[in-house]
C-alpha cells in the first residue's frame, strides 16, 4: 500500500521547528512587552512557562538541524 502522504524530508522538518522556535521567541517578546514594572508571582510563572517552551522549541529546532545535516561545532568557550 502506498502512502498517501509521504513524510516530509529532513529540510521540511527543520523547517517546521524553527517555525516553533520563532513562535516561541516571539511570545516571549510579547510577554515583556506587556509585563509590568514590578512583576507578580503569576508573571514570573508565566515567564517560567514560555522559557520553557521556547528552550524546548530550540532543542528542537537544533536535533531537527542536525538531522539535515547542518551540525555545528560547538562555539561554546
Amino acid at each position: 500500500m502506498t502512502d498517501l502522504y509521504p513524510a516530509a524530508d529532513d529540510r521540511e522538518v527543520l523547517r517546521e521547528a524553527a517555525a516553533r522556535h520563532t513562535t516561541a521567541v516571539r511570545e516571549v517578546e510579547a510577554f515583556l512587552r506587556r509585563l509590568p514594572e514590578v512583576p507578580d508571582p503569576a508573571d514570573l510563572t508565566e515567564y517560567a512557562n514560555l522559557i520553557t517552551r521556547e528552550e524546548q522549541a530550540r532543542a528542537d529546532r537544533q536535533a531537527a538541524a542536525d538531522a539535515a545535516g547542518l551540525t555545528l561545532p560547538s562555539t561554546s568557550i
